[in-house]
C-alpha cells in the first residue's frame, strides 16, 4: 500500500511538473497583477524617455522647435516681410531651449505621475487590440495635473531665457500691422506647455504601438513576459470568438 501510494504522489508531481512545464513553454501562464502594472509602467517609461532625450537636442529635431501660435507660417511670414528676421530667429531659439530646458526640469513629474496608475488599470490596459491603450489613459488621467506642475516651470524657463521679453517686442509689432484678424498672444506660458506635453504623448503613442507590435522594442525581461502574455491572451480569445 505504502509503495502504491509513493507511486502515486511520483507519478502526479511528475504530471504537474510537466504541466507547468507546458504551459511556461506555451507562454500561458499568466504574468501576476503586479508584474503587468510594472511592466506596463516601464513601457510608458520608456516611452517618456524617447521624449526627454528629443528635447535633450531641440536643435536637432525639428518636431519640437518653437513654432508661432494659430497660423504659424503666415505670422513668421508677415514678420520677416517687415524685416523682423533677427529677432524671429531670436525668438525662435529662445524659445526652444526654454521648452527644452523645461522638459528636462519637468522629468519627475511625469515620471512620478506613471506610478500613479492602479493595478487594476493596468492590468485592464495590457490585453486589448487599442495601440495606444495606456498612453491614452496616461492622457486622460493626468494632462491636467501636469499642465498645472509644468506650467511654471514653463514659465521660469521662459524668462530666465529672455524669451518673454522678446515675444512681447514681437506681439506689440505684429498686433499693430492694419488688417491683422487674431492678435499674438503677449504670454505664451500655456501654448509651449501645452505643445511640449502633447509632443511627449505622441511619442509616448508611438513608443507603445512599438512595443506592442515588434519585439525588439522590448527591452526588458518584464516588459517581455508581460507584452507576450499579452500577445498570447488576444490571440486565444480570438481563436475563441465564433466564426
Amino acid at each position: 500500500m505504502k509503495k502504491f501510494i509513493v507511486g502515486s504522489l511520483v507519478s502526479l508531481t511528475l504530471v504537474l511538473g510537466s504541466c507547468d512545464s507546458l504551459k511556461q513553454i506555451a507562454g500561458i501562464l499568466a504574468p501576476s497583477e503586479y508584474e503587468m502594472a510594472a511592466g506596463l509602467r516601464e513601457a510608458l517609461s520608456q516611452g517618456l524617455f524617447r521624449s526627454f532625450d528629443a528635447f535633450a537636442d531641440p536643435e536637432g529635431n525639428p518636431a519640437i522647435r518653437f513654432a508661432f501660435p494659430g497660423d504659424a507660417a503666415k505670422i513668421e511670414k508677415t514678420l520677416r516681410d517687415i524685416g523682423m528676421d533677427k529677432m524671429v530667429d531670436q525668438v525662435t531659439s529662445k524659445f526652444t531651449r526654454a521648452t527644452s530646458s523645461a522638459v528636462q526640469a519637468a522629468k519627475p513629474i511625469f515620471l512620478n505621475s506613471v506610478k500613479n496608475m492602479s493595478f487594476t488599470d493596468a492590468v485592464n490596459i495590457l490585453v486589448t487590440d487599442n495601440l495606444h491603450a495606456a498612453t491614452n489613459y496616461f492622457r486622460s488621467h493626468m494632462y491636467d495635473q501636469l499642465m498645472v506642475a509644468f506650467r511654471p516651470i514653463v514659465d521660469s524657463s521662459i524668462n530666465l531665457e529672455g524669451a518673454n521679453k522678446d515675444w512681447k517686442t514681437i506681439a506689440d509689432v505684429y498686433n499693430k500691422i492694419p488688417f491683422i484678424n487674431k492678435p499674438l498672444e503677449s504670454s505664451l506660458t500655456d501654448f509651449i506647455a501645452a505643445r511640449a506635453i502633447d509632443y511627449i504623448f505622441i511619442t509616448m503613442a508611438k513608443e507603445e504601438e512599438g512595443i506592442r507590435t515588434k519585439l525588439e522594442f522590448r527591452k526588458s525581461d518584464l516588459v517581455k513576459k508581460v507584452f507576450g502574455y499579452a500577445d498570447e491572451e488576444l490571440a486565444r480569445r480570438k481563436q475563441q470568438q465564433p466564426n
